[in-house]
């Protein structure tokens, strides 16, 4: 050729225009044409005369010479750039290629062999008096970064033994968050609150490591409550396990459990612990449990404990009140009656109990009666094409059988007892003298139903075809209206 400088800097060029513009999208595809512009940069030098182990030829001509040199220097850094290239995109694994240390690491020191080399045979510097002065520099510097050296020394512990990966829930030093980045320096984490922490890998190296995410289908859940000392633990530990059992989401292998945690003079602290088999479910679940935890506990005539706040028994007894009153206050179509309608409504409400896998309903029944969960857990499972499905589970102060008592519709599910369950009754002609009498409350009644369409559907109660709460809304108010033969 006889220019080589110009076709040099021309595939130069190339190379950084494929690098920049990232064409062809394909990253090993992209990789290879690089190659392929670096064998023929390569073959270019090396059959010029331009060869990248002396120095550039040109002596007469000063502009040339520099020009030359420029180019071998060049080859070299381009042959450390993609030697690094090579390893990250053909050899690396792809958890080792998102941590980004070894490449960096890998990279550092063939740009800087690179280095030395360009020196040492382009620009014929003397080396060996270079190596000494750096070794005495490296020195220097070594005590100068020395907490930054721990860093990369800990990050290549961290990334050989991995302990978490990117994505992964992590709780490092105190620290919990999910894991978006490792790097030769520090873990970033984004902790629930939507912050970024930055944990050294000194300090991670160092630290006890809790990975959440591992095994990815198991994660406990715990809860812990402070009850007051007057109530009896197995009455307690009792009324915690119910509660577990109310959540549909808990697996049942390995099994929830409630301990008595420790005690002392002012209160009793008790845990509920449970799993789950998504990391996405802990939230939802554990408050959940909490509310579960509260109704049953209520249900079994146990008051919470306040946090911080001694046990003192009370000296003046507490008035009598019917809990019959307090489970209607409860259920949630009831929240319209006034105090003194529950108080009418509560001497009618008839008690039973269902022992573990009793039926309490059977499909295609018409309820003539509302039941009320006292305490326990029932189940609520429904047909579907794939066979029996369990759709929701009822606690204390849920019920069943409203669109059947308002409305008259039957329920297209079986429900049973899925522990030991008391359940209060009350009858459709103890309810009819009520909504006769208080026309605005049964409006209230089906005007709150009909906001429930999700737990209608869930509960096998047939719904109109119309999707708005209006329509929802007449059907049941016609419904109640036939069947409590109401004239309003």
């Amino acid at each position: 050729m006889d220019n080589p400088l110009i076709f040099g800097f021309a595939l130069v060029a190339f190379d950084v225009v494929i690098w920049r513009c990232a064409v062809p999208k394909n990253e090993v595809a992209r990789l290879l044409l690089r190659l392929c512009i670096y064998a023929a940069f390569s073959a270019l030098l090396f059959t010029t005369g331009l060869t990248p182990f002396s120095q550039a030829p040109y002596a007469d001509s000063k502009p040339l010479h520099v020009l030359g040199q420029v180019l071998e220097v060049i080859w070299w850094l381009m042959g450390a750039r993609l030697l690094s290239l090579a390893l990250d995109t053909l050899l690396l694994p792809q958890t080792w290629r998102r941590q980004r240390l070894f490449q960096d690491v890998f990279g550092a020191v063939v740009f800087l062999a690179a280095v030395v080399a360009a020196l040492a045979f382009v620009l014929e510097l003397p080396v060996r008096g270079l190596v000494a002065t750096s070794g005495a520099l490296a020195i220097v510097l070594g005590l100068a970064i020395q907490s930054t050296l721990s860093d990369v020394f800990a990050g290549i512990v961290i990334n050989t033994t991995e302990p978490y990966h990117i994505g992964n829930w992590v709780i490092i030093d105190g620290v919990e968050g999910k894991v978006l980045e490792m790097n030769w320096r520090a873990t970033h984490l984004l902790t629930s609150q939507g912050n970024i922490v930055i944990v050294p890998n000194a300090v991670a190296a160092k630290a006890k490591i809790a990975n959440h995410s591992r095994p990815p289908t198991l994660h406990g859940i715990t809860i812990y409550l402070e009850i007051t000392p007057a109530a009896r633990p197995s009455i307690v530990v009792a009324a915690l396990e119910r509660a577990l059992a109310g959540v549909r989401a808990v697996l049942a292998d390995p099994a929830p459990y409630a301990i008595v945690k420790r005690t002392s003079a002012t209160s009793v602290v008790y845990e509920a612990t449970a799993y789950v088999d998504d990391m996405g479910k802990k939230l939802a679940v554990t408050n959940e449990l909490y509310d579960l935890c509260y109704r049953q506990l209520e249900a079994a005539g146990v008051d919470l404990q306040p946090l911080g706040v001694g046990y003192a028994p009370s000296t003046v007894a507490a008035q009598e009140v019917d809990p019959r009153f307090n489970l209607l206050r409860r259920v949630e179509i009831f929240a319209a009656l006034t105090p003194d309608e529950l108080k009418q409504l509560a001497p009618l409400l008839t008690r039973r109990m269902y022992e573990r896998g009793d039926t309490v309903v059977t499909p295609d029944k018409v309820l003539d009666h509302l039941t009320i969960v006292d305490s326990g857990v029932l189940s609520v499972v429904a047909e579907d094409a794939s066979g029996p499905v369990e759709v929701t589970r009822l606690g204390p102060g849920d019920a069943l059988g409203e669109a059947g008592l308002l409305a008259g519709m039957p329920a297209r599910v079986t429900i049973s007892a899925l522990t030991v369950s008391t359940v209060y009754q009350l009858k459709k002609e103890d309810l009819t003298p009520l909504l006769k009498d208080k026309p605005d409350v049964a409006t209230l009644m089906c005007q709150m139903l009909s906001r429930r369409q999700d737990t209608l559907g869930k509960l096998g109660t047939p719904v109109p075809a119309a999707q708005s709460e209006q329509s929802i809304f007449q059907w049941l108010l016609d419904g109640m209206k036939k069947l409590h033969d109401l004239t309003f």
